[in-house]
């Protein structure tokens, strides 16, 4: 809630914002649920359910936070901006794709499964 509240406080209450979370039941809550009836301007996206690649973008900045950001020393925003982009140009030389497979199938949902529980 206080991360919410903050982001409405640094707006205008006529700008529309859109915040994009997890299916994490902490955002689903009755708490957060009335807070969005008050406040219209605020809309809630729920990343879909075994979101693969979303996971490997929060991989990706929990690297960039763990690599460069915690405990570096940043006299400006523009140093900040350099040492990340370096680190990004450093990354990129050595990337590969990356081959998804789901190694076990049995955990896959089925159209069984979901008819089952409908």
């Amino acid at each position: 809630m206080r991360f919410l509240e903050d982001i409405v406080a640094d707006h205008d209450e006529n700008q529309q914002i859109h915040v994009i979370c997890d299916n994490v039941s902490s955002h689903k809550t009755a708490l957060v649920q009335t807070w969005l009836l008050l406040t219209p301007n605020v809309h809630i996206h729920y990343t879909p359910t075994y979101s693969s690649w979303l996971n490997q973008v929060e991989i990706w900045f929990a690297k960039i936070q763990r690599d460069v950001i915690t405990r570096g020393i940043f006299p400006s925003g523009k140093d900040l901006d350099k040492k990340i982009m370096r680190y990004i140009c450093e990354h990129n030389k050595y990337s590969k794709p990356i081959r998804w497979k789901y190694a076990n199938p049995k955990h896959r949902i089925t159209s069984n499964l979901i008819e089952s529980v409908n």
